[in-house]
């Protein structure tokens, strides 16, 4: 794990103790619509017009599938000066095996 990721469960901990976490969903909306776990959707393809709409300041969680697409936002937006940028890594797969399996797994 990099410097750059998070691990699921380490985020879902800083959930559940209330911290208010920016979450960044880069998969598509017919994806988002099976599974999320609530965060703002900007699919990867619009990133680069939408950039603008997130909060450079502010610490950004970036989730995909399996952390791919969440990885190429990263560097993206690492790029474009954001700072406080963390992968989800393993992406929701992962969120759902390790944080909450009662997201679906597809």
């Amino acid at each position: 794990m990099s410097e750059f990721d998070i691990a699921p469960l380490d985020l879902k901990m800083r959930i559940d103790d209330d911290e208010d976490v920016f979450i960044l969903d880069v998969r598509e909306p017919e994806e988002w619509r099976l599974a999320n776990i609530g965060g703002t959707l900007i699919p990867l393809g619009e990133l680069s017009q939408r950039f603008s709409e997130l909060d450079p300041d502010r610490e950004v969680f970036v989730l995909c599938h399996h952390g791919v697409r969440s990885s190429r936002a990263c560097m993206f937006l690492r790029q474009n000066g954001f700072k406080k940028i963390k992968n989800i890594r393993g992406g929701i797969e992962q969120w759902s095996l390790e944080a909450d399996p009662s997201i679906p797994r597809y």
